[in-house]
């Protein structure tokens, strides 16, 4: 079994591969997570707006591991964070996982219709109440995380933000790194659609890898977290195997030569984005 890495962050130690949870319901998500689980994850995403907190909380407690064993991320939808809806959305969540915190707490989405100083006063108010024991942010351009930043009066640790090789996102991961945060990947891999580019193809036959393995471990690589999902046994467990090999710094430049303009696959039109 592969051995975790982890990300420091702003105090926070982050394991370097999550599993993602969107989409995955009821009793599909609960074995999801316990696949997981016995596969060698230990960072495991959520939020509020998936509907599967109560499922997740079920695989993780059928484990048997320590609280602090895991990580647990959840997030505030962008219609819940203004003062008080951020707090009491925070301990649904709580309740519905089963926990008495969560290890990070994000805003899902900014939403200019709320003051983003009344966001981060109510995100940091969660924190010092103890509901999370870190807290971040998601889909923050370079701008809004550099206000969120300068308006937090408890450390941020993490943007989570779309990124595989299609997208650059560059300017957000420097700019994470200027602040302390960890930059968390989400659609790691492109929803699937890049498996088949020549490029990641030809590398994972050199390298005697999966495809998915290439592209996950050039996440890694970089210094950045990433939280791939399926719903597939086999699929939990090779996405997982990727700490005992390398890629070279042709192939991780081969990789990222992949990026297009228009390889963005997530825009709800609520973020001027970098680029």
């Amino acid at each position: 079994m592969s051995e975790q890495v982890f990300i420091d962050a702003n105090g926070a130690r982050i394991p370097a591969l999550g599993f993602g949870t969107w989409q995955l319901r009821e009793e599909a998500c609960v074995t999801a997570v316990e696949t997981a689980l016995s596969c060698g994850y230990r960072h495991f995403d959520t939020a509020r707006m998936y509907g599967n907190e109560k499922a997740v909380g079920h695989g993780l407690r059928g484990s048997g591991l320590k609280r602090d064993d895991v990580f647990v991320t959840t997030k505030v939808w962008r219609d819940d964070i203004s003062s008080g809806a951020l707090e009491r959305s925070a301990e649904a969540s709580l309740r519905d996982l089963g926990l008495d915190s969560v290890d990070l707490l994000l805003i899902h989405w900014p939403n200019a219709s709320i003051p983003l100083k009344d966001s981060i006063a109510a995100l940091c108010n969660a924190r010092r109440r103890g509901l999370a024991r870190n807290i971040g942010v998601s889909n923050f351009s370079v701008a809004l995380l550099n206000e969120a930043a300068a308006l937090s009066s408890e450390p941020l640790v993490a943007n989570q933000c779309e990124y595989h090789p299609r997208l650059d996102q560059s300017a957000v991961i420097a700019a994470c790194r200027r602040h302390g945060l960890a930059f968390v990947s989400y659609s790691p891999l492109g929803k699937g659609d890049l498996l088949a580019e020549p490029v990641i193809t030809d590398i994972a036959q050199r390298v005697a890898r999966k495809p998915s393995q290439v592209v996950l471990r050039w996440h890694v690589q970089q210094g950045v977290a990433a939280i791939p999902r399926s719903g597939s046994p086999a699929h939990i467990r090779d996405n997982f195997d990727v700490f005992d090999f390398a890629l070279s710094d042709a192939d991780m430049a081969a990789i990222s030569g992949l990026r297009r303009g228009n390889g963005r696959m997530v825009d709800m039109g609520w973020v001027a984005w970098d680029g």
